[in-house]
């Protein structure tokens, strides 16, 4: 079964460390026998009204176990790991809900509002009631951010891989079979949509970043020139203090 743990606010502006490096970090907490799948980083709305460090992203961890009995050991270790990691002046949450979960549906609903509009605490503790939402310090606005990260992975449209597989060791160009065969499937965004060969190359420009589409990685690719593509989607420079509302 799939667990999603989702976490938000737990780092601070000039932070050398974001919230989606705390939760790859968390692949070394979990349990035997339960194994990483991935961790997705999920955009929420960006508004001035919203208090938020770079770009308001939030991180869900998607953990593959046998069955629900590692779920209480799981949030046990994830608030252990917001105490460790979270920085002074965050305002860290936490959620978790797995698949088949009732309150799933809703928190798919609620991370889609998110992305979209201004939410409040209220309607995230609404939407994950029967879960475990938690907040772990400041003013607890995290736990916002956390169901959506929740919601919005569980949803299966949204969100791109910070962490699958040996997403970190490939190099920058990369063939097209080595990528599908590491789960990850190239899809072709040109006007006419050719299907790219599996020896083509697809030059990822050091920054690799499946998107989360129909519940797997997908990786949107253009073509540059014959048998070569180039993927979509550059990194951003972080923002510093006084430029986010430029």
């Amino acid at each position: 079964m799939l667990i999603y743990i989702g976490f938000d606010d737990t780092d601070t502006r000039d932070a050398n460390r974001g919230t989606g490096k705390l939760a790859r970090w968390f692949e070394t907490e979990l349990p035997e026998p339960c194994r990483l799948w991935g961790v997705v980083r999920q955009q929420l709305l960006l508004d001035d009204a919203i208090p938020y460090t770079s770009h308001n992203s939030s991180a869900c961890i998607v953990v593959q176990s046998p069955d629900a009995t590692f779920i209480n050991d799981l949030i046990r270790r994830a608030v252990q790991h917001i105490e460790r990691y979270s920085l002074l002046g965050s305002d860290p949450g936490l959620c978790l809900s797995y698949e088949g979960h009732p309150a799933l549906s809703k928190l798919i609903s609620f991370g889609r509002e998110c992305a979209s509009r201004i939410v409040t605490q209220r309607e995230a503790l609404q939407a994950a009631l029967g879960a475990h939402l938690s907040g772990h310090g400041g003013t607890n606005d995290g736990i916002i951010g956390a169901a959506a990260a929740v919601g919005l992975t569980a949803y299966g449209w949204s969100g791109r891989f910070i962490e699958f597989g040996k997403l970190r060791d490939f190099p920058e160009e990369v063939r097209v079979a080595d990528l599908e065969r590491a789960g990850i499937a190239v899809v072709s965004l040109d006007r006419d949509a050719a299907v790219p060969n599996l020896n083509d190359l697809v030059n990822t420009n050091g920054w690799l970043r499946p998107r989360l589409w129909g519940g797997k990685p997908g990786l949107p690719v253009a073509a540059t020139a014959e048998n070569r593509w180039e993927s979509i989607g550059a990194k951003h420079r972080k923002k510093k203090e006084g430029e986010r509302r430029q």
